[in-house]
């Protein structure tokens, strides 16, 4: 297990994580110090514990919103693929009734 230095709040903490994972942990610990950074200007100093919880649950929210957005696109992507489909069916008809008309045309 690897272990890393962030720094949210101008503090360091030391934080394991899996091998590998090193980058990824600095760049949403990033994320959270920005957060909580935002947190402690718009409403001051509230304590450590609170201020990561205010962080952590404003961060919590958004990716609920997040969430919300992506089941709405995947059910906007799911509804286009079944109009595609219906497209493709009704083209390949259009298509096979026009080489009926032209086969019908050639031989008469």
């Amino acid at each position: 297990m690897a272990q890393v230095t962030v720094q949210v709040n101008g503090k360091p903490y030391s934080v394991g994580c899996e091998d590998g994972q090193e980058r990824h942990l600095i760049e949403i610990a990033k994320l959270f110090d920005q957060q909580v950074r935002q947190v402690s200007q718009d409403v001051g100093n509230l304590g450590e514990t609170r201020l990561f919880l205010m962080g952590a649950l404003l961060l919590a929210d958004e990716m609920a919103d997040l969430k919300l957005r992506l089941q709405h696109i995947q059910g906007e992507l799911t509804r286009l693929q079944g109009d595609q489909s219906r497209t493709e069916v009704k083209a390949v008809a259009a298509l096979e009734n026009a080489a009926k008309r032209i086969e019908k045309i050639a031989a008469g």
